[in-house]
């Protein structure tokens, strides 16, 4: 079902990172998520047939090191998009864009051109970036006022859809002559949109032209707060953002057995070195986490990228979820270890109670 402000689920519920070697888990298992496309592809039907809402990308450019190179290896998410928009009927199907390397024009043709391919289903996650590494690559550096730089960005997007003649744009960041693109999107004014922010100039950017906001909490009581500040910097804005989370998953039958996988692969057999790479470059660069994370969580960023835990069994996952609803947050991305092994279990075990606590339409 696709990602829209009519979709009936109380909680939407979404797959993330599955673009990229291991997801978001940073470990050495032999069933580490290797991001073929065949692979993308089977996890995307596996997620469209059973009604999830979205599938979202991350955008990385140069990975985080270790045995495992975690996330060298990841696809180009317009590209990826295109192609799995083709492949699927109902889902949303998101593209992740770094503003600062990603000019609006090509954008804005790259973003309509999928939303035409999956007949409206397209979403953009709109990212500043943090990593100087992946910056470097472009001859870029991060900018401490990228947001900014975003919010022309999205207007040069979303005017080349409707205004009906060319336009010039004078900006700060960007000066276009004659800007326009065609087709526009089906989705009007331009397909649903994103961006994930823990800090005030992202989420004031988020609240002013995003739909939807992502953000982590250490604890699910720990949130409130993050939802009453989403909320209020929203109303300000005089618009009304949805506030989703993320969290990585572990379904098993028993809670005993899916705590032993869960120690196994984030804790025993975790790429240390990798994961190191991430958290420092995260805790310097990134204001995507409550700082005492860092050192109280460490499992949860080879688990995850510091998301939040969703261990146990169906019923306990489906009351964990439930929980996060009733606190205000109306969706979540997830990730597993292996898509294409571990969806299916969580599909067809998982969703069904969520449906009968009134959280997901039957």
């Amino acid at each position: 079902m696709r990602l829209s402000k009519d979709n009936p689920n109380r909680i939407k519920l979404g797959v993330f990172s599955a673009n990229a070697d291991g997801g978001l888990a940073i470990t050495k298992v032999a069933e580490r998520w290797p991001a073929t496309w065949e692979g993308n592809v089977a996890a995307a039907r596996i997620a469209d047939e059973a009604g999830l809402d979205f599938f979202l990308p991350i955008a990385r450019w140069a990975g985080f090191g270790g045995e495992t190179k975690s996330r060298e290896w990841s696809f180009e998410t317009f590209t990826w998009a295109a192609g799995l928009a083709a492949l699927t009927r109902e889902i949303s199907i998101f593209s992740t864009v770094h503003v600062p390397l990603v000019h609006p024009v090509y954008a804005a043709k790259a973003l309509a051109t999928v939303d035409h391919i999956s007949g409206g289903r397209a979403g953009l996650n709109i990212v500043c970036g943090w990593n100087p590494a992946e910056f470097a690559m472009f001859g870029a550096t991060p900018d401490e006022k990228a947001y900014d730089r975003a919010a022309e960005w999205i207007e040069i997007v979303e005017r080349s859809y409707g205004d009906d003649a060319p336009f010039d744009f004078n900006g700060t960041y960007y000066r276009l002559k004659g800007v326009i693109s065609r087709p526009a999107s089906l989705q009007r004014p331009r397909p649903v949109t994103m961006n994930a922010a823990f800090g005030g100039p992202g989420r004031d950017f988020a609240a002013a032209h995003c739909d939807f906001l992502f953000s982590t909490f250490s604890d699910i009581a720990d949130g409130r707060g993050h939802l009453a500040d989403i909320r209020a910097r929203s109303a300000a804005a005089g618009r009304d953002v949805g506030a989703y989370t993320v969290g990585h998953v572990v379904c098993r039958p028993t809670q005993a057995e899916a705590e032993d996988y869960y120690d196994g692969y984030a804790l025993r057999e975790a790429d240390q070195v990798a994961v190191d790479n991430h958290m420092a470059g995260k805790k310097q660069f990134s204001a995507s986490h409550d700082l005492d994370a860092y050192t109280r969580y460490r499992q949860r960023f080879a688990g995850g990228a510091g998301t939040y835990p969703l261990i146990g069994t169906p019923q306990r996952i489906a009351e964990l979820i439930a929980s996060i609803a009733a606190e205000g947050w109306e969706g979540v991305a997830m990730s597993f270890v292996n898509y294409a092994e571990e969806l299916p279990y969580f599909c067809a075990e998982v969703l069904p109670l969520l449906r009968e606590a009134g959280l997901r339409a039957r």
